[in-house]
């Protein structure tokens, strides 16, 4: 198939003034709408990993890697994860742990993948320092994604991310417990959010006055390879829900943890979600817990006559990282994980994967579904949407102010 090319001209978000084409008037009959966020885990980028994606010299491309997934980001109108690494240059020398800098093209990926939003405040977020820092925002930005928890001054910082989806009104927020060590620039506390309750509950706040029917935090904490959240975490989330906080997800562990529903305090939806930790979507841990990952969807749904607004659906699909050669070479490729265990790439994996492939299916079913049963395995459908869905929505506020490219679409 050709690829699907979507012009992009140059736009300016301030406050109210983006005014989408993406527009869902809603008739007497339609009342209510449903619209469904996907939400992965940790994107890193090992040193393995880009050397697996050179094609030659300082040129790489990582679109592979997603090329089994990218179907069911396509069915979503809202996707976003956590890039658990940064983008500083070529100058500054690719390398992986404990000092992340990736190729630029990894983000490119992401965009032809079906993101929308990469949350960027995690332990690596200042690796390569302030310049590193902001210049993965650039490529970001560059490459026509939305991005939160690390930002570019103090007034990009008081910017509440509030998106306004199908014409239901999402804040992001996005916190991280640490940097590693690595101290942020004196009197630049604005670079990156850390976990500040004081902050979290202002910015909560900020989001209800800005018209946000839900409010989403996103929260890099826990402890590595943990299978199950710690007192901190729980202490964190506690405390978030009290602030008003309706949906919670989480990473850094490097391995799923259970997800629950809550009542909320404050918030507009009655019942709230956790998600404690999304483990990896994609890294080099290759050992079991951290090879696995899982697309988890939300449906919400608004009703415009009488306001209601609820969570009316959370379903997921397993996802599991597969490293070896195709008839493509030696590939990364993330694999949606099913009941029946098939894939479209069995005939290259030996035995010892695919008994690893569907122990990840099981770990993650049993982890997910520990404090719950209220959450469904995504089920197949007959035909899926093959072409990326339109990016537009409003930005409510978020300033906003760069030059888009031309980028093309494949379907397969």
């Amino acid at each position: 198939m050709k690829p699907i090319h979507i012009n992009f001209l140059r736009f300016t978000f301030i406050l109210l003034s983006f005014i989408s084409s993406y527009n869902y008037p809603l008739g007497e009959k339609d009342s209510t709408i449903t619209i469904r966020i996907s939400a992965v885990g940790d994107l890193m980028c090992h040193s393995v990993q880009y050397n697996y994606a050179r094609i030659d010299g300082d040129n790489f491309d990582f679109n592979p890697v997603y090329r089994e997934v990218k179907k069911y980001f396509y069915e979503s109108d809202f996707v976003f994860g956590n890039l658990e690494t940064v983008t500083a240059g070529k100058s500054k020398g690719f390398s992986g742990y404990p000092f992340f800098n990736t190729p630029d093209e990894y983000i490119t990926a992401l965009y032809n993948a079906g993101f929308h939003l990469l949350t960027t405040a995690n332990n690596h977020s200042l690796d390569r320092g302030e310049a590193g820092l902001l210049r993965t925002i650039e490529q970001i930005k560059k490459n026509g994604l939305l991005y939160n928890g690390t930002f570019t001054s103090k007034e990009d910082r008081d910017l509440i991310r509030v998106i306004d989806i199908k014409g239901i009104k999402i804040a992001f927020l996005a916190y991280t417990y640490g940097t590693n060590g690595i101290p942020v620039p004196k009197g630049k506390s604005f670079l990156i959010n850390l976990i500040d309750f004081d902050l979290i509950k202002s910015d909560i706040e900020k989001a209800r006055k800005l018209g946000a029917d839900v409010v989403l935090v996103h929260y890099h904490f826990g402890e590595e390879y943990k299978r199950e959240p710690i007192a901190y975490q729980k202490e964190v989330v506690q405390k978030t829900i009290s602030f008003g906080a309706d949906i919670i997800i989480g990473g850094h562990p490097h391995v799923l943890h259970p997800a629950q529903f809550y009542k909320t305090k404050d918030g507009r939806l009655d019942t709230g979600f956790v998600a404690y930790s999304l483990g990896n979507f994609i890294s080099n841990q290759r050992w079991r817990y951290s090879d696995a990952g899982v697309i988890l969807n939300i449906e919400i749904t608004k009703n415009f006559k009488s306001t209601a607004i609820y969570i009316s659906d959370v379903s997921y699909i397993p996802t599991w990282v597969y490293k070896g050669e195709t008839n493509k070479g030696s590939e990364y490729v993330i694999l949606p994980l099913h009941q029946d265990y098939k894939s479209s790439i069995d005939e290259y994996l030996p035995d010892f994967d695919l008994k690893n492939m569907k122990q990840a299916f099981d770990d993650t079913n049993e982890t997910l579904k520990k404090y719950t049963q209220k959450i469904n395995l995504y089920k197949e459908k007959p035909a899926l949407i093959t072409e990326i869905k339109p990016r537009g929505f409003d930005i409510i506020h978020f300033e906003w102010n760069f030059e888009l490219k031309e980028i093309p679409y494949t379907t397969k």
